[in-house]
């Protein structure tokens, strides 16, 4: 009972770990890209990376399929490289996770670099800063309360991700069963312990994620 307890939790949390440092390292370029430029087409973009916090999620799912299937050009080249599809794998439960934990790291990281002062930024220039030492030295230390609260919201939304994984990775045991699949199965069998115990796991996990937040903010 144990293992099978232990092991869907073990990969949500590597999941949302994975998907969690891919969301930071786009939500910090495309934060600060957005933050500081201007452009005709720069709503239709940000609508773009915002939408998956409104569709529902078999929406999402669709969309994963038909960019990632076997059927589809980066499907065939992923298959090619890899020599397997990156349906039902591991990754396409970390695709899925980044997909809806994006938008919650992407709006609080350009949030916080949107509130830097510009002149803070440009009298580092004037003193010969170039541009990734301007961001690594001012941007990223001035916004850090931004970007740890997208850290937390993201890791959170990924560790729960469920309709678009369950859709474009499965629910394989040991392989893409994660603990909001796992808790849909249980259910479904009426294993409601393993349900409930999967159930508090989350709520456990996350309630200490966003009180930290909540402390966060506080000081």
């Amino acid at each position: 009972m144990a293992a099978d307890f232990w092991s869907p939790v073990k990969l949500s949390i590597e999941v949302a770990f994975v998907a969690g440092i891919w969301v930071l390292i786009l939500g910090l370029f495309f934060g600060k890209l957005m933050a500081n430029t201007k452009f005709k087409g720069k709503p239709l973009v940000e609508t773009v990376f915002l939408l998956p916090l409104v569709l529902p999620p078999s929406v999402v799912g669709f969309l994963l399929i038909v960019l990632f299937g076997r059927n589809s050009i980066i499907g065939q080249t992923i298959e090619w490289i890899f020599r397997q599809p990156v349906m039902f794998s591991w990754w396409a439960a970390v695709i899925a996770s980044i997909v809806v934990a994006f938008p919650l790291m992407y709006q609080s990281v350009k949030t916080g670099f949107e509130a830097i002062d510009e002149d803070i930024e440009n009298a580092a220039r004037v003193d010969g800063a170039n541009e990734i030492q301007l961001f690594m030295s001012i941007s990223v230390p001035l916004a850090l309360r931004a970007i740890i609260s997208g850290i937390i919201l993201s890791f959170a939304r990924a560790l729960g991700e469920f309709g678009a994984t369950l859709m474009f990775a499965g629910n394989i045991p040991g392989k893409t069963q994660t603990i909001s699949t796992a808790i849909y199965v249980a259910f479904d069998t009426g294993n409601m312990e393993m349900a409930w115990l999967w159930v508090l796991s989350l709520i456990i996990i996350s309630f200490f994620m966003l009180i930290c937040l909540q402390f966060m903010k506080s000081k």
